[in-house]
């Protein structure tokens, strides 16, 4: 075979001898030398990609602080509504401390604890052991220690003597502004209600407890000039089986957590019915929940921890009668040695409750959350 003569090149700038390209490409050394770099080459970029053998250790470390302020209750809710979670082995073991919300709040040292509470914000739900998955979402179920969402959920209260008035504003979530007036402008001790068909409830309701404010959820009832006045597709209703009224609950349970228990929305006519209130007294009462009505209710039992207004401080909505409203709701605390109020987030009643509220401890009662005045009964 003919040999093609290479050009010779001269590098510039440079006195060096000429070098012929042919003689360096077949010299072995040369190509020796190429090779071992371009191995190098591929190692190092082997371990830009993949990192260092033992990069499990080294990406533990730092993670951990971050897994620790996880929320408990973190595994429930991130279970998906309908079938079996899709998760992998190895996405198991690498998130067996989920990477925290970053919602600071008072965690128990022990799975389920309850949380030591120092007058701020409550803790985030849901509490690890206290709901279970449902096809609608998470539903509220009393612990295997026989701890119950009424307890855990509750606002912490201590007695000092004095007498007792709790205050329940409902109707909250449908209208943003005053929701947030609500939250804001209330003190905690102040029980705040919401409406389940409300858009971003959970959200609400995480605002709500990191304010202090302990939360029952309105559960929508058949009121007496029903359906004229409907109080939306999921109302339970008087004349329903108790299996429709258990699947009605159900949905509403499930549409969020952190409640300690439910408030009646209307309801005349069905809690008139003993039928249609055992079968719903009867499903509070398996799921560890407290009823706490605005009235319509009183003198009904049904085993479960319950609490019902003595009176609508905003039934006539100015601001003289709500101020004789609560003037009488401390009277009636004065002779019973407590008293339970309801009243709508109407803006009057907001800015009436909050003034009321900021004084009311210096003429010599407690503030109480509602929770603290329900019995099981």
């Amino acid at each position: 075979m003919a040999a093609i003569a290479l050009p010779k090149i001269k590098l510039p700038g440079f006195k060096l001898p000429p070098v012929e390209v042919g003689k360096l490409v077949r010299n072995p050394l040369v190509g020796l030398i190429g090779a071992a770099l371009m191995f190098l080459g591929a190692v190092v970029a082997v371990f830009a990609l993949l990192g260092p053998m033992g990069a499990a250790d080294h990406f533990r470390a730092p993670l951990e602080p971050v897994f620790r302020e996880a929320p408990d209750g973190w595994r429930d809710a991130l279970r998906p509504a309908k079938g079996a979670p899709r998760i992998y082995e190895d996405v198991v073991r690498l998130s067996e401390r989920p990477l925290s919300p970053n919602r600071a709040a008072p965690r128990p040292a022990t799975p389920g604890a309850m949380p030591v509470f120092a007058g701020g914000a409550l803790p985030p739900a849901p509490i690890l052991g206290f709901s279970s998955p449902s096809p609608g979402g998470l539903l509220p179920i009393i612990a295997a220690d026989g701890r119950t969402p009424a307890q855990v959920y509750a606002r912490p209260f201590t007695a000092n003597g004095r007498p007792k008035v709790a205050l329940v504003i409902g109707g909250l979530g449908l209208n943003p502004r005053t929701t947030q007036q609500a939250i804001d402008t209330l003190p905690p001790q102040v029980t705040l209600s919401f409406v389940v068909y409300a858009e971003g409830l959970q959200r609400w309701i995480d605002m709500a407890r990191a304010r202090g404010h302990e939360v029952l959820l309105e559960t929508p009832m058949e009121p007496e000039n029903y359906p004229d006045n409907d109080p939306g597709p999921y109302t339970l209703l008087a004349d329903g089986q108790p299996l429709e009224t258990v699947k009605k609950l159900e949905w509403i349970l499930s549409q969020a957590s952190g409640y300690f228990g439910l408030t009646n929305y209307l309801g005349a006519r069905f809690l008139g019915s003993p039928a249609a209130y055992d079968a719903f007294a009867s499903s509070v009462r398996g799921r560890g929940l407290a009823f706490v009505d605005d009235g319509t209710a009183a003198g009904k039992a049904g085993g479960i921890p319950r609490a019902s207004a003595e009176r609508v401080i905003d039934s006539k909505r100015s601001g003289a009668d709500i101020d004789q409203q609560l003037a009488a709701l401390e009277a009636g605390a004065l002779q019973r040695g407590q008293a339970l109020g309801s009243g709508f987030a109407y803006p009057i009643t907001l800015e009436k409750v909050a003034a009321w509220a900021a004084s009311v401890e210096e003429r010599g009662y407690q503030l109480t959350p509602a929770s603290a005045l329900t019995v099981k009964r």
